[in-house]
């Protein structure tokens, strides 16, 4: 085990940053913990910060990428921040911390924060039936996956179970080797495999263009789920639900609600499930693969993948988790409500047969929980990633979080820096 009050050397983005004195960000008016502290600090190996602006540029230069940012700091500010590239694979515009990016399933724990402050404000419980807020899920079903056989559930489907994706709710993209999988494609569309609107067929489209968050929550539970609830984890569109549900408790839009619970609390000024037209010259886009249009207004709002956000943004996101669940005089959550999220939930009765890290980590109540030494029992961080190539986690034994954006769909595998290697990469250079 390791302790370090922070972790890196501020390098300039678009600004220039004195080693000798703190600098502050563009816009750190926002919040003191956004001043760059000065590297004398924290006894940090300079070779190990070379490294990492090294491994973050090879990726641009071998054309995997055309940018990225790295971003890490805890309650006294920032202490490593590198960004390489430009926002788009043609455009002079460097990538900066008021780069648009799509954060996809970082939105997850965005919604889940909101579920919990819900459940705070007595407008939701934990273990109330999904059927009480969305009618649809009333007579929920089972398919077997060995043999497709369809049988009435006999658990009840839970708020906990859609925060745990325990609830046997999946996605095609991770489940079409289940009986199941086919029936989502064939039901709606999924925004993250299709796109491309000239890959698709104009039925689809239209579809994709108007279909809405209780729409398509209403089309998940009229199938069938992969598991008794409870039994297993899956990845899947249980946060989508999740969102849907949280429309119905508040009686708010998911779009108001974020805005009232979260994002205006918080001074996200620049998360939103879409981005106004006039900011589309902040968006990053990918070398390979279209990503989908985040300028266009269409009718879901998707609590599993929708949100849009800027590096500083999330970073407000995340100082708030590593501070028990406030920011200035920001209340969000309550420390205790934030300690529940962070308690394991793969017990010995849940199968971890589709756990992306098999035997590795756990999973709370809408955040991965991931080891940060080689003790599988020791602490762990939390946080999530999203499937455009960005990651958060927050380590309260270490203090710190971090934030790495980047916008990558398809293309190389073997792209030089990932958040993987920048998670790795960090640790290694907190160790040193």
């Amino acid at each position: 085990m390791f302790r370090t009050a922070l972790l890196f050397v501020a390098t300039a983005i678009t600004f220039s940053c004195s080693t000798d004195n703190d600098s502050t960000l563009p816009a750190a008016d926002k919040a003191q913990p956004f001043n760059v502290i000065s590297p004398r600090q924290f006894g940090l190996n300079p070779a190990k910060v070379a490294q990492i602006r090294l491994a973050m540029q090879r990726a641009v230069d071998v054309g995997h990428i055309s940018g990225a940012l790295l971003w890490v700091g805890n309650r006294s500010g920032i202490g490593l921040l590198e960004s390489v590239g430009t926002q788009t694979q043609n455009s002079p515009t460097p990538v900066t911390t008021d780069t648009i990016f799509r954060i996809y399933s970082m939105t997850k724990p965005i919604i889940s924060v909101a579920a919990m402050s819900l459940v705070e404000s007595g407008k939701l419980g934990l273990d109330d039936p999904v059927s009480d807020y969305l009618p649809s899920f009333q007579d929920l079903q089972v398919i077997e996956s060995a043999t497709g056989y369809i049988r009435p559930a006999n658990n009840t489907m839970t708020i906990r179970h859609l925060l745990t994706h325990q609830s046997g709710i999946v996605q095609q993209p991770f489940a079409m080797n289940t009986p199941l999988g086919p029936l989502y494609r064939d039901s709606f569309p999924d925004v993250l495999t299709r796109p491309d609107p000239e890959a698709v067929d104009a039925r689809f489209m239209e579809t994709f263009n108007t279909i809405s968050t209780q729409e398509l929550a209403a089309r998940i539970g009229q199938l069938p789920v992969l598991f008794e609830p409870g039994t297993a984890w899956h990845y899947g569109h249980s946060t989508d639900v999740l969102g849907a549900v949280l429309e119905v408790a508040s009686g708010q839009t998911l779009d108001d609600l974020l805005d009232d619970r979260i994002f205006g609390p918080l001074g996200m000024e620049d998360t939103s499930f879409w981005v106004d037209e006039r900011d589309k010259f902040r968006v990053a886009e990918p070398i390979y693969g279209p990503m989908t249009d985040n300028t266009q207004v269409r009718g879901i709002l998707a609590g599993g993948h929708g949100l849009n956000s800027t590096t500083e943004d999330y970073a407000r996101f995340a100082l708030m988790l590593l501070n028990g669940g406030a920011l200035d005089n920001a209340h969000i959550l309550s420390a205790s409500s934030l300690d529940l999220m962070r308690e394991e939930t793969l017990g010995p009765e849940v199968s971890r047969q589709y756990f992306f890290y098999g035997d590795i980590g756990d999973w709370g109540l809408g955040f991965h929980l991931q080891p940060t030494t080689d003790d599988p029992d020791g602490p762990h961080n939390f946080g999530w990633r999203g499937i455009g190539g960005t990651l958060f986690l927050v380590d309260e034994e270490n203090d710190f979080y971090l934030i790495y954006m980047v916008q990558k769909w398809g293309g190389p595998d073997d792209t030089p820096f990932t958040n993987d290697i920048a998670a790795r990469m960090v640790y290694d250079a907190m160790r040193n």
